[in-house]
């Protein structure tokens, strides 16, 4: 199993001694952490908010992908400038990759009902490679990788560069919002002599709009489309949500073998004013690729919560939807 394993983690990441580096970490709540997705998404539910997020894919398979991210922005009192910080962490089998990045945005208030945020973020990638990992074919070794002669150590790999992304995102909260985006805007390779990551740019573009059935009931379509410019992916999801507090829907994935994920979560209100608002989520993918045969599906876990200041004497902001 792990020599198996060790061939598709080196065939995802296309390790030839310069690897492509492989697609940012994927999230199947993706709607409900747009951060880590787009800098201008910094302060436009007016909020102060933060997530945690982690995703354990392939259960059951040694060293299957693993990844964790952890975001918080705010809007600065005053001022249409939003700010926040996001932290990741993404691995599978001997490669990891660690992300930080702050992000700024001007925030366009009043604009046809919503905001419009217009954002940067800056920040720091860093890739590695295990020593400890085993070559897929033994005794075949290959001079672009260093350390693998037979009875030797492979030799760590840990290299850290600088990261830049863009993006413009518009929301009316609790209705519909619209974000395109790009990550790692350098495109650089990260690199040793001989061995090391070429970063590609990557793009997305999400939207999501929600429907108000009755008083009890909100149906939202949420879809991600993202792309490296040679490959593409494509998420579709439908969320019902009832009473403003239980949500159940699904992610279908056409570009992945049609792989389908199930959703289910809880969200509420507390304090003054109810002005602490909180969401708890939770999603189940299903393989439908070859591994099928070798891994059980996907775990995912999303912890939200937010403080909506006041806005006006009388008012504060209070929606129950804080992540939109």
């Amino acid at each position: 199993m792990k020599k198996l394993f060790t061939k598709i983690a080196f065939a995802v990441a296309g390790f030839t001694g310069i690897v492509s580096a492989q697609q940012d970490p994927q999230f199947t709540q993706f709607m409900y952490n747009k951060l880590i997705y787009n800098a201008g998404y910094a302060g436009t539910s007016g909020a102060i908010c933060g997530v945690a997020q982690f995703r354990q894919q392939w259960v059951s398979f040694d060293g299957a992908p693993q990844s964790i991210a952890l975001a918080g922005d705010m809007r600065l009192s005053g001022l249409p400038l939003g700010v926040g910080v996001n932290i990741m962490t993404d691995k599978i089998g001997p490669m990891s990759t660690f992300f930080l990045r702050a992000a700024g945005s001007y925030n366009i208030t009043k604009l046809a009902g919503g905001t419009l945020g217009l954002g940067l973020d800056f920040g720091i990638q860093q890739k590695s490679i295990s020593s400890e990992w085993t070559t897929p074919e033994p005794l075949k070794n290959d001079p672009r990788i260093p350390g693998i002669i037979a009875l030797q150590d492979n030799g760590n790999f840990s290299k850290l560069s600088y990261d830049i992304g863009a993006g413009a995102f518009y929301q009316i909260p609790g209705k519909f919002y619209a974000g395109l985006s790009t990550t790692h805007l350098p495109a650089q390779e990260i690199k040793t002599d001989k061995t090391g990551f070429k970063v590609k740019r990557h793009y997305y573009l999400m939207t999501g709009y929600t429907f108000n059935v009755n008083k009890w009931s909100d149906l939202t379509p949420n879809i991600m489309f993202k792309t490296d410019a040679a490959g593409s992916a494509v998420d579709l999801n439908l969320t019902y949500l009832w009473s403003k507090m239980i949500w159940v829907g699904g992610t279908y994935r056409p570009t992945d073998a049609g792989s389908v994920a199930i959703l289910a979560g809880v969200q509420g209100q507390a304090g003054l004013g109810n002005s602490i608002s909180w969401k708890v989520g939770y999603s189940y993918d299903i393989t439908a690729s070859k591994l099928k045969t070798y891994a059980k599906g996907s775990h995912e876990i999303i912890l939200g919560v937010c403080f909506a200041p006041k806005i006006k004497k009388t008012t504060t902001y209070g929606d129950p939807r804080f992540l939109d």
